[in-house]
């Protein structure tokens, strides 16, 4: 098996195979959150001007959108797991904008088959990529709404291989802890936490706490949307 880990929008450019698109900080850690609380179905948008429009045409489907951090105003939710916690979405169809992880997704167009990538389901995807047993795996560290290395992602990306490799890191929650001062400051910066709250840090480094795969296919539409497999 040949395992690139790519970085950024770039990055996502040159990806192919299977590829996993990583975003732990926060936007796919919450895309694991909403499947676990039932949502059907989830529709990653790169542009915001046309999550709107989707919403438009479908206005009982449910807006998530962040740009900088902070949620966009006009939309239901912003980019917070914790923020959603407790809310069954059993059924609902969602719409997902975010800096970095929905970026990934779409530019990643090489690819054969796009998953997406957390730390809470990272065991749960490399069992998946075992079974599926590609020539080339692409892990596509997002980092800071895509143009700037995040070490949480590179991190995830890292620790998948491990596993893949057969020797899976043996300090992976101390390494993810550890990112409080190696890379997710803001979340512990009190001029910030109103965008970025500490409990959703600690939330988001849950590691293997949930046995789910996403997996992003093209609707009837040719539209990217995200199941849980």
């Amino acid at each position: 098996m040949n395992i690139k880990i790519l970085e950024l929008i770039d990055g996502a450019k040159q990806a192919e195979g299977l590829t996993v698109v990583i975003d732990v900080l926060r936007a796919f850690s919450l895309e694991v959150c909403l499947f676990a609380q039932g949502a059907e179905k989830i529709y990653p948008i790169g542009d915001m001007n046309e999550a709107f429009a989707l919403k438009a045409e479908h206005p009982d489907w449910l807006l998530f959108g962040e740009r900088g951090g902070a949620k966009v105003p006009g939309c239901d939710y912003g980019n917070s797991p914790t923020g959603i916690a407790g809310i069954d979405f059993t059924g609902k169809t969602l719409i997902h904008s975010t800096s970095a992880g929905t970026q990934g997704i779409v530019n990643a167009t090489g690819a054969d088959e796009i998953i997406t990538g957390s730390l809470l389901n990272a065991r749960a995807i490399a069992e998946y990529i075992k079974k599926k047993n590609p020539e080339t795996v692409s892990f596509c560290a997002m980092g800071n709404a895509g143009v700037r290395r995040a070490n949480e992602d590179v991190l995830c990306a890292e620790y998948i291989k491990s596993i893949l490799l057969g020797h899976p890191m043996p300090d992976i929650k101390e390494r993810a802890r550890e990112l409080e001062w190696n890379g997710a400051e803001h979340f512990f910066n009190e001029n910030t936490q109103h965008i970025y709250p500490k409990p959703d840090f600690f939330k988001c480094i849950e590691v293997d706490s949930y046995d789910l795969v996403i997996r992003v296919d093209r609707d009837a539409d040719g539209r990217y949307v995200a199941t849980r497999v």
